[in-house]
């Protein structure tokens, strides 16, 4: 009886482990001091949008609200957070001309875009963010 005990004890916690993991798990987790991680070397890793994107994504897992609309509000105003502050590295780093201008158009759709989900957040009686 005492090993069936066990057995079903471990099974239990096996079974919770992802879920445990989902809830808190790594995120937020400082990774830039883990030894042997040279990102350097990643195809896509090594860009001058990386820093950019690590922000936007930590941001969106962050955002959250009270049911499905308002997190997904709050998720993609990070998102064009994340479009910005990407377009405003091209326009200083790019070569080309016509790469800065789509850019700089980009920056002006997305400032758009966040004005209508802070407004969206509004009209649900929520703060903006």
């Amino acid at each position: 009886m005492l090993r069936l005990t066990k057995w079903a004890a471990a099974a239990s916690l096996l079974m919770a482990v992802p879920a445990i993991a989902q809830q808190g798990g790594m995120q937020g987790m400082d990774h830039s001091k883990m030894q042997g991680m040279n990102h350097d070397n990643m195809p896509g890793m090594n860009t001058p949008f990386m820093p950019a994107e690590m922000a936007m994504h930590e941001k969106m897992m962050k955002a959250k609200g009270a049911n499905a609309s308002e997190t997904w509000v709050r998720k993609m105003i990070e998102h064009h957070r994340g479009a910005v502050a990407m377009s405003q590295i091209v326009i200083r780093q790019a070569p080309d001309a016509k790469t800065r201008q789509m850019a700089q158009k980009s920056i002006a759709e997305q400032n758009k875009s966040i004005g209508e989900l802070q407004a969206m957040l509004r009209s649900m009686g929520k703060r903006p963010q």
